[in-house]
């Protein structure tokens, strides 16, 4: 029973890792008023090159780099277009998502089949004997360990630093931030580019330790799931992790299942179950906390909207 209990929180905190990765990006993204729809291919984009740049040097560290960098790098596409040139935020972000899927696809076919590099598990001296609790929490991969920590200090950052406070004016009213003496162009272009190279990591995390290799569309929707999460968590990073912990909770069990051999759900079922059930979950909770009134529930007021100095 304790085994089988293990088996599941060990899965589920692998399999939310790239997920919350993701999210935790676009909450500071959005958080400063910008809306980026394109993290499903900025995850592959980051995936593939952390894959490749891996296979060809061997060091997993210049690996994750260059998947952070891609990422950027998509997300300055972004912000040039949303920020400077103020497109819509919808299309150029579908766009995104759209040119990663392809270009991956494209430039990944040669990688199909082959094998890489792999990231393994870092024990935590002394804390992953713990019984039960131990093997499940204290040893994973760096990724979850780094995830948890950014949840912890984007909370910090965004609720008690002066420049948190910035991000937030910026996102809710960009003309009266501007007014104050924030750079709001900077601001969005900063949060931007730094939530892209989130979403370049959980990719990389994709590809060099949860399914180590590279597959097309190895994401399997989880730049949507993301996106999601941070609106139904009302853009609260610590309500993002829980968000991300449902997640992988839901898809640990299409592997306890396969494990165990039970067959109470078909398998087609089971796969779809993280996706629905996640969704599902968070927009009650949403609901919930829309009817209460609580803060920060309906979001930052400039989401999406260009920024014109007057």
């Amino acid at each position: 029973m304790f085994g089988d209990a293990a088996f599941i929180l060990q899965i589920s905190l692998k399999s939310s890792v790239a997920v919350l990765l993701a999210a935790l990006g676009e909450t500071l993204v959005q958080r400063s008023g910008v809306l980026n729809l394109g993290l499903e291919g900025m995850m592959l984009m980051g995936a593939l090159t952390g894959f490749a740049v891996g296979y060809v040097t061997g060091n997993p560290w210049l690996a994750v780099s260059a998947s952070c960098l891609v990422g950027g790098a998509m997300a300055l596409i972004h912000a040039f277009f949303c920020i400077t040139l103020r497109a819509n935020q919808v299309l150029s972000g579908l766009a995104l998502t759209m040119l990663g899927m392809g270009l991956s696809n494209f430039l990944g076919r040669g990688l199909i089949g082959r094998s890489g590099i792999r990231l393994s598990q870092m024990p935590i001296p002394g804390l992953s004997d713990i019984p039960v609790l131990g093997k499940a929490l204290f040893t994973q991969s760096i990724f979850a360990y780094v995830a948890i920590v950014l949840t912890v200090l984007l909370a910090l950052f965004l609720a008690r630093t002066r420049r948190g406070l910035m991000v937030r004016a910026v996102g809710e009213d960009a003309a009266a931030a501007d007014t104050a003496g924030i750079n709001v162009v900077a601001v969005r272009y900063l949060c931007t580019m730094a939530g892209g190279m989130l979403a370049g990591m959980g990719g990389a995390y994709l590809s060099l330790v949860y399914t180590p290799g590279w597959k097309e569309g190895m994401t399997a929707g989880q730049g949507w799931i993301a996106i999601a999460m941070v609106v139904f968590a009302t853009w609260k990073p610590p309500r993002v992790l829980v968000g991300a912990l449902l997640f992988g909770l839901l898809t640990s069990l299409q592997f306890y299942f396969q494990v165990t051999g039970v067959e109470l759900i078909p398998v087609y079922v089971l796969r779809m179950l993280p996706y629905l059930l996640t969704i599902a979950v968070l927009v009650l909770v949403n609901r919930v906390l829309m009817r209460r009134g609580a803060d920060g529930a309906s979001g930052p007021a400039d989401l999406g909207v260009p920024f014109f100095r007057g």
